[in-house]
């Protein structure tokens, strides 16, 4: 399924709302990802600017024109600003694979916030976009991610080494995977 960039989908859970990122987010972006650890494993310098977050915003904006992906904003119900976002990106439509990736507030962290937002893509991305197996690709040192992606089910396959170059030096990998039969499973 190819999502109309016109018609972004919405998804609410019980605490969240997943919504599309405008520009008008831009200074409660900026908040949380000018913060070095939430930054820490994105493979950005922390941003310094407005003019940052809006190339972050054209690159979600990218993703659906692409047909690449897609990234929400996470809001909580009753406030409406965006404290995190997560989504889809690197999909590739004819071996219906996707990756994943999420960042949060330092403020919302440990309160289940990130899980509870994951979990909605990922089942909106295997019961609408037809995604077979969704990759989560995670830095050695960023247990909580781990954490968090075993908790939903993910498999650890291996180490990529060296996979990436950011932030002028190379990154091993940990490759995560979770099968939509597997997922299934979980969710029964």
């Amino acid at each position: 399924m190819t999502i109309d960039p016109d018609t972004f989908p919405i998804l609410e859970t019980k605490r969240l709302v997943l919504r599309k990122v405008t520009k008008e987010d831009a200074n409660s972006i900026l908040k949380y990802l000018s913060d070095e650890e939430v930054m820490k494993y994105y493979g950005l310098e922390p941003f310094k600017s407005i003019n940052d977050v809006l190339d972050e915003i054209s690159w979600y904006q990218s993703l659906l024109n692409n047909k690449t992906g897609i990234r929400w904003g996470i809001t909580l119900k009753e406030q409406g600003i965006v404290i995190g976002s997560c989504g889809f990106h690197n999909k590739v439509s004819h071996h219906f694979r996707t990756e994943i990736g999420f960042e949060l507030s330092k403020e919302q962290w440990g309160k289940g916030i990130a899980h509870e937002a994951v979990e909605a893509i990922i089942c909106y991305g295997y019961e609408h976009m037809n995604f077979q197996r969704i990759e989560a690709l995670i830095e050695p040192p960023n247990i909580s991610s781990q954490k968090l992606v075993e908790k939903l089910g993910f498999i650890r396959e291996g180490l990529l080494r060296n996979y990436e170059f950011t932030n002028g030096k190379f990154d091993d990998l940990y490759m995560y995977s979770l099968l939509k039969q597997d997922f299934e499973k979980i969710k029964k």
